[in-house]
């Protein structure tokens, strides 16, 4: 399955680059390209994407207050010559950020952190979550380590890395993608909070609109992930 991408920049130059780029990738599919927040608009409203190439300082709005102004935004990758703006581009929960000019390898690295589950690369499926003994094996430091699902509270994600946090014990850093992880879990007791997180639902004590609680260690909650939490929890 591709992933459908508009792509939003003030400058002809900069569409033009960012549009060659998506079309040198086999599963990016370009349905548009808009040059302000308001055609943009206008272009979700008639146009499903999947992934959105935002600059950020464009006349009228900013790419940064137009995301805000979304109910359900598409996965993002913000573009721009500014680098003041990268911290309150990631808050935002923003997939990658990419400084001007952007080269192809650059544009590459940030394509393959978005994607939909299904692409992912392949993983072992999980056992039932149904079945209190379920577990996977992880290699960590050239053995493979035994983990109970039951134990996991929950997992962080450092770039090619997952750090998994348990009732018991240091934390397991694994190699492996949060994507990865992700679909080992997608059938267990587990969910995709953050962009960095997955939780074990049944070891959340409290949660907030922006924050878990878990082992009285606070996770934060991603702004494109609120609406599938707060389902999940009531």
């Amino acid at each position: 399955m591709k992933l459908k991408c508009l792509l939003v920049d003030d400058e002809p130059p900069a569409l033009e680059v960012l549009e060659s780029y998506v079309r040198e990738v086999a599963h990016l599919q370009l349905v548009g390209t808009c040059q302000n927040a308001l055609q943009a608009f206008d272009a979700l409203q008639h146009q499903p994407v999947d992934l959105l190439f935002l600059d950020i300082k464009m006349p009228k709005m900013l790419g940064t207050d137009f995301l805000r102004s979304l109910r359900h935004p598409p996965q993002v990758i913000f573009t721009t010559a500014y680098r003041e703006y990268a911290y309150e581009g990631f808050e935002l929960d923003a997939v990658d950020y990419l400084l001007k000019p952007v080269s192809l390898e650059r544009f590459l690295k940030a394509v393959a952190k978005a994607g939909k589950p299904d692409l992912a690369p392949p993983a072992e499926p999980a056992p039932p979550a149904a079945n209190p003994d379920a577990f996977l094996y992880f290699r960590v430091d050239r053995k493979m380590v035994k983990v109970l699902l039951r134990d996991v509270l929950y997992v962080e994600g450092l770039k090619d890395y997952v750090k998994i946090h348990c009732v018991a014990g240091p934390p397991l850093v694994v190699k492996q993608t949060i994507n990865g992880m992700e679909q080992k879990l997608s059938e267990s007791n587990f969910l995709r909070v953050h962009r960095s997180f997955i939780v074990a639902l049944d070891k959340v004590r409290t949660f907030s609109p922006r924050h878990l609680e878990i082992a009285q260690q606070e996770v934060p909650i991603g702004r494109l992930y609120r609406p599938q939490v707060s389902e999940a929890l009531k």
